[in-house]
């Protein structure tokens, strides 16, 4: 079968690896966290499998638990800017909060990193939804929701204002003596609103790919609204295809009442692979590796989890969908909780299955090489998702054997790359716009004017 498309690929690369109780059965020390040469050896491990992009998700907070790992460490766009200038051409997302930054300083930071890296960075802009982090910066409570996604809205709305803000390409043509034309080259911000004030323009130039492409992670109303209004890539918590295609056309409907074409979105959700030499070798693994160690006791965490009565408890029996729904006003994020129920509408599911079908809130694919590659390609093959950002359970064992296993599957199939294009943007890898509308994509050539 021959493809019009191909599939697109990251991996998050945070720590340990993915999944919380996976660390035990990894190589390495617990110092990896914070060893600068371990990440350049996950990036560099990324970059083999021709991985689109290394994604760091983000949390300003520490939170002392014996009993857990941190999950996140180094600064993610400080560790990217350190990582881009020795593996090349990977794109590099970075997670960063629109509640706890300002327009014009995440602006200027990152459009510098995209220049430096020639067109390379992904931002992706979360709404932090963590009390302890709010109480990191300052004694104000957390916002609620509703407060917080409008004004994610509006930071969007204004660092694309500054990332357009100096571009030496509208330069007219120079008399004798004139370093530059700032007339026309820089366009002030001049933004005021209900959330943010911010006059001029940052003094970076435009970067090779316009500005960062922008991904966005929301499952709740509000979070898929801003999606559809400002994201480019959207990584969620897709576990079916019927959930994903109504996922997608949630996201549709929402981005044409923002004035936004659907087909420059793509769906990259989130991927928990474990492989083994047979199928029955991945389960025990992802017994092993979920802290379990079994199938009655992953069943029992299940009922833990969701707050179940264990007493009565039939694990065959078909689940309720309804049962499951999160509060849509609840300060915790509702993504993870809310790709359950849509799953369990659309498949009828009992708990023994339905444990199979997602590690860490997001969709586990399990079984040999060819039966996860064959699990990747069936929901990429019609349309449902674009491609996955693949969460590895141990870092950087899982990520090595994707890599030397699922990778060259996916290749000889005919719907992934070999190698890298060269000199080519992330936006151009995943077929994104010129994100200008105004004005024309430059030419190939990436000096600028």
């Amino acid at each position: 079968m021959s493809y019009q498309r191909r599939l697109n690929l990251n991996v998050g690369l945070n720590t340990l690896g993915y999944l919380g109780n996976a660390w035990p059965y990894r190589t390495g020390t617990r110092h990896d966290i914070y060893d600068p040469a371990y990440y350049l050896r996950l990036a560099r491990l990324a970059h083999k499998g021709v991985f689109d992009a290394v994604f760091y998700s983000d949390m300003p907070l520490l939170r002392p638990d014996p009993n857990g790992r941190p999950l996140h460490t180094l600064d993610p766009l400080i560790l990217l800017t350190w990582l881009a200038g020795q593996v090349p051409d990977i794109g590099l997302v970075a997670t960063m909060s629109s509640t706890y930054n300002s327009p014009f300083n995440l602006a200027r930071r990152t459009q510098a990193l995209d220049v430096l890296s020639g067109g390379r960075l992904v931002v992706n802009m979360v709404s932090n939804f963590v009390p302890e982090v709010a109480a990191n910066f300052g004694d104000d409570p957390l916002p609620p929701r509703q407060v917080r996604y409008p004004r994610a809205s509006e930071f969007v709305t204004v660092a694309k204002k500054l990332w357009r803000s100096w571009d030496p390409k509208r330069a007219r043509p120079l008399p004798k003596g004139q370093f530059w034309d700032p007339e026309a080259e820089v366009q002030p911000a001049n933004h005021k609103g209900d959330h943010f004030s911010v006059k001029g323009a940052i003094n970076v130039p435009v970067s090779p790919q316009g500005q960062p492409v922008i991904a966005q992670a929301g499952g709740s109303d509000l979070g898929i609204d801003l999606a559809a209004q400002h994201g480019e890539i959207i990584y969620c918590n897709i576990l079916s295809r019927g959930a994903g295609q109504e996922f997608r056309r949630k996201v549709n409907e929402r981005a044409l009442v923002h004035g936004r074409d659907p087909s420059t979105i793509r769906l990259v959700p989130g991927l928990v692979a474990i492989i083994g030499e047979t199928r029955e070798e991945a389960l025990r693994k992802h017994e092993l590796f979920s802290g379990a160690g079994s199938e009655d006791a992953l069943i029992a965490q299940f009922i833990r989890e969701h707050g179940i009565d264990p007493q009565g408890f039939d694990p065959d029996k078909v689940l309720n969908a309804e049962d499951f729904i999160p509060d849509q006003n609840r300060v915790m994020a509702v993504g993870f909780t809310q790709g359950l129920v849509e799953l369990l509408r659309h498949e009828k599911l009992t708990a023994r299955q339905a444990v199979r079908r997602s590690a860490g809130n997001h969709r586990l694919v399990l079984g040999t090489a060819e039966e996860v590659a064959d699990q990747i390609i069936d929901l990429w093959a019609d349309g449902t998702v674009d491609g996955y950002t693949f969460q590895p359970p141990r870092a950087p064992d899982d990520i090595e054997e994707f890599v030397e296993k699922v990778v060259p599957i996916l290749q000889d199939r005919g719907i992934y790359p070999k190698a890298y294009t060269p000199d080519e943007t992330v936006r151009e890898r995943y077929g994104l716009p010129w994100p200008h509308a105004a004005e024309p994509a430059p030419a190939k050539d990436k000096a600028l004017a």
